[in-house]
């Protein structure tokens, strides 16, 4: 099982044959790889970072390419084999000419698919109105359209599935409505509050794109998809405030909320950045509604499926609230947010590398200050003056980025690829180190390290007797701020914020040391009293 639930009964076994999953890093490539698994195909995931899906429990069992779909020799490589082609990946945000990038990418993908003898290509695109001109929708759901069509014309059997709002633990529409719900018990919201819409259970999307690989060969068409209920946004606020046990919510829709500043007032009041709650809010404006069912023909549906709204929401609230999200929204990288990684190289690019370092012994075995460590962020915060971090997330906010609010995935544990706030998981070594690169908006590229290392007369000193045992209830800690600037501004970035270095990082440091230390004593792992 993996996801909110979602299990492969009642599905025709794969018998071996090989899918291709583009998106694997994103919230429903993510998802569908184990599944595919689980049906009995074997999965190869085309990826342009494969180490971020290194942890995902599933990796081992799958063959994991790298590429971009933009890379004709690299898709057609990918290509080599496989019977089933998963395209979930889109362009939205990479800049003003996505739909360029999504037009010349759907091409090179149908292209490469028909070259190598695929028998089926499946694209979850969206859902589009019924009677509105394709000028008039969004350029989000317009390119959506029309990578659909470009798939349905590449000479491979295509299934489109035309999905509206996807109702799962972790999705943005849901994170949306989830926070907007929750922390605004009286809104003054945009019109499109009254748009009817027909939600989808993620675990319902899942079951019909495993199932769309055993579509007849003579399938070549769209889908729409779609849960078994109707309803508002509005409806859908209420009908979640009362599965959640939350008061009736109050809910005043003013018409001159435009998407841009529609997009800003979601972005103000939930995790989710405008860049990416603008293609949901415009995609709000017309209702979106299945005008067919017919995918039932091919893949039928099982008892108690699709399933309705109250019940989708149950379900991702569980996982929530069990920490089993398995991916989220922000689980593919966010546009424009620097990718490289740590320099190693002193000299790398030429060019300058600032660093703020930190080192403490602490009061705790290192088992204690890595729990400290791989908890940071989210709800536990930053362990260390929590005003100016706030002041950092909600400028990032203005400026476009994805601030503070993004939380984590698990309240726990941490994988390679994981979003931590405004910061993303670029290496994790268990028990020992955690290395943090900034998604933030910054005149540069900045990382984040933090290494547990045993401490002074415990392992590896050739202590002997008590000193040794005294030595192993003790670690070391160490912490590396990185910045590499761009440009002019760069540099005076580095030293207009560094006067504040031993205030946020040295803080940081004592403050982690500090909780590992009461974690230790808690648990009764900490030093002998008097030593």
């Amino acid at each position: 099982m993996s996801g909110d639930g979602e299990t492969t009964q009642g599905r025709v076994r794969g018998d071996g044959e090989r899918c291709l999953v583009t998106g694997a890093t994103g919230y429903i490539g993510g998802r569908l790889a184990p599944q595919l698994l689980a049906a009995g195909y074997r999965v190869r995931c085309l990826a342009r970072s494969p180490e971020k899906l290194r942890d995902h429990p599933w990796a081992g069992q799958a063959e994991i390419a790298r590429g971009d779909v933009t890379d004709a020799r690299a898709v057609a490589e990918a290509m080599r084999d496989v019977d089933v082609a998963y395209y979930l990946v889109h362009a939205l945000g990479t800049g003003s000419d996505f739909e360029e990038t999504d037009r010349r990418a759907a091409r090179i993908f149908g292209e490469q698919a028909r070259a190598a003898g695929v028998r089926r290509i499946v694209y979850l695109g969206g859902l589009t109105p019924a009677g509105v001109p394709e000028r008039e929708l969004s350029p989000h759901l317009r390119s959506r359209a029309e990578v659909g069509r470009v798939l349905l014309d590449s000479g491979v059997p295509t299934a489109v599935l035309r999905a509206a709002v996807i109702i799962g633990s972790g999705s943005a529409s849901f994170e949306m409505l989830r926070y907007l719900t929750e922390r605004l018990p009286v809104m003054v919201t945009p019109s499109w509050v009254g748009t009817r819409i027909q939600p989808l259970a993620v675990r319902d999307v899942l079951r019909i794109l495993v199932g769309c690989a055993r579509l007849p060969a003579d399938v070549n068409r769209t889908f729409d998809v779609g849960g078994p209920e109707v309803l508002t946004y509005r409806e859908m606020m209420r009908r979640y405030a009362a599965v959640a046990g939350l008061p009736r919510r109050l809910i005043l829709p003013v018409p001159v909320l435009t998407p841009g500043l529609s997009s800003h007032w979601v972005g103000l009041v939930t995790p989710v950045p405008a860049s990416i709650a603008r293609p949901l809010t415009e995609s709000l404006r017309h209702e979106v509604v299945c005008r067919e069912h017919d995918i039932a023909r091919y893949v039928p549906d099982p008892p108690g499926h699709p399933l309705g709204f109250d019940e989708s929401v149950r379900l991702a609230l569980r996982r929530v609230k069990e920490a089993q999200v398995a991916t989220r929204w922000s689980s593919a990288a966010v546009p424009g947010a620097p990718s490289d990684p740590l320099p190693t190289d002193p000299d790398w690019a030429g060019g300058s590398l600032y660093t703020d370092r930190r080192a403490l012994t602490v009061d705790a075995p290192p088992a204690a200050l890595w729990d400290v460590i791989e908890g940071i962020g989210g709800d536990n915060g930053w362990y260390s003056f929590p005003l100016a971090w706030a002041v950092r997330g909600w400028l990032d906010r203005l400026a476009g980025g994805v601030g503070l609010r993004r939380g984590r995935r698990d309240a726990a544990r941490l994988r390679v690829g994981d979003s931590l706030d405004f910061w993303r998981v670029e290496e994790i070594e268990p028990g020992r180190l955690l290395r943090l690169r900034a998604e933030m908006r910054l005149p540069g590229l900045a990382w984040l390290e933090m290494r547990c290392d045993p401490g002074a007369g415990g392992q590896g000193d050739g202590g002997q007797g008590d000193g040794a045992s005294e030595g192993a209830r003790r670690s070391r800690y160490r912490q590396r701020a990185v910045f590499h600037p761009r440009g002019l501004l760069g540099h005076a970035y580095w030293w207009s914020v560094s006067p504040f270095h031993t205030v946020v990082f040295g803080g940081m440091a004592r403050n982690i040391a500090r909780a590992a230390h009461d974690r230790a004593r808690a648990t009764g792992s900490g030093p002998r009293p008097g030593r």
